[in-house]
């Protein structure tokens, strides 16, 4: 039965800004799949401690505002920091139950300086071991304002039973490239994860399906008024602004054909699962393999970068 993949789509919203509390929802989420079956559980972008939403609901590109560093800080302060321990809770989780993990999250990144912040997928193995770290190539728009810029390091598929799971954040899903680099390396189950839209992932997830002949998970995270805390000035002007809601979900799976197996959820928390069988993946590629019979290395090649980019290299 190794042919056969369980996966739970956690569309939740994050306790926003607040990374212990979201952990601690996220870990639940966790237990609950695992408790349905699930080999494998995935999680929004920066679900933990939540995606930027002030950025464009409170003047978030005046330079040099006080405001804007003050928001900033706080938000650093709730990053991740795997090096330091903040996600082991969550491996020993995923250990306990055997149970992969994609999780999205802003990574305050120690070997940078520790400083900087990058929109970052995590990959957890059924061993409990954070086996690649993707930090987004290239914020999208006023994302920019608040993330930098990440590297090819994380750009890596993982042996999932059958499968060869790969994933992305975001607007990256759009890059050919980046989705060539994981098809180069057998991804038949690739994962996309978005703050919440469901006008994202309607149309690029049966399009990745078809592109690659493999299955397509994307996975939203939700973020209404009310999963915001009021209390500071700034938190109440962005209630204030906000339309609702800032992420309304749309987590869905197509299959290697291209039909749906789950279509584009609604606005609502909820663990959507579904199994997968690798045999679909077999049949389709039989007409199709983009990184098999039907490329044509000799002609067009993709040279990819996985070294972790830094400022400084130390010797003796």
């Amino acid at each position: 039965m190794q042919n056969l993949l369980t996966v739970g789509l956690a569309q939740i919203a994050p306790v926003w800004l607040k990374r212990e509390q979201t952990l601690a929802k996220l870990n639940a989420y966790v237990e609950q799949a695992a408790a349905q079956g699930c080999h494998l559980v995935v999680f929004g972008e920066a679900l933990v401690p939540g995606y930027p939403f002030w950025v464009e609901l409170t003047d978030g590109a005046r330079f040099n505002s006080q405001l804007q560093k003050e928001i900033f800080a706080e938000y650093s302060a709730q990053a991740v920091q795997p090096e330091v321990g903040h996600l082991d809770h969550l491996c020993a989780t995923a250990k306990r139950h055997s149970i992969a993990i994609y999780l999205g999250c802003v990574e305050r990144a120690v070997d940078r300086g520790g400083h900087s912040l990058y929109c970052s997928l995590v990959y957890i193995d059924p061993s409990g071991q954070i086996a690649s770290v993707h930090r987004k190539l290239m914020p999208t728009y006023e994302e920019r304002l608040v993330w930098a810029v990440g590297d090819g390091n994380g750009l890596r598929t993982h042996p999932l039973r059958a499968f060869r799971v790969g994933g992305l954040n975001c607007w990256e899903n759009w890059m050919p490239l980046s989705r060539t680099a994981l098809y180069a390396q057998g991804e038949d189950l690739h994962v996309a994860v978005w703050p919440g839209s469901v006008r994202n992932t309607t149309d690029i997830t049966r399009f990745i399906a078809l592109e690659s002949r493999s299955f397509a998970i994307s996975v939203s995270g939700l973020m209404r008024a009310e999963d915001i805390d009021a209390g500071s000035a700034w938190r109440d002007a962005v209630i204030a602004a906000a339309k609702e809601p800032l992420a309304n979900g749309g987590s869905c799976i197509a299959g290697p054909d291209g039909q749906w197996i789950i279509p584009p959820a609604g606005p609502q928390e909820q663990l959507l699962v579904a199994t997968l069988d690798h045999a679909r993946v077999r049949q389709e590629r039989q007409n199709f393999d983009p990184a098999g019979h039907y490329s044509r290395p000799d002609v067009t090649r993709l040279h990819v970068n996985r070294q972790r980019q830094n400022i400084a290299d130390f010797s003796g």
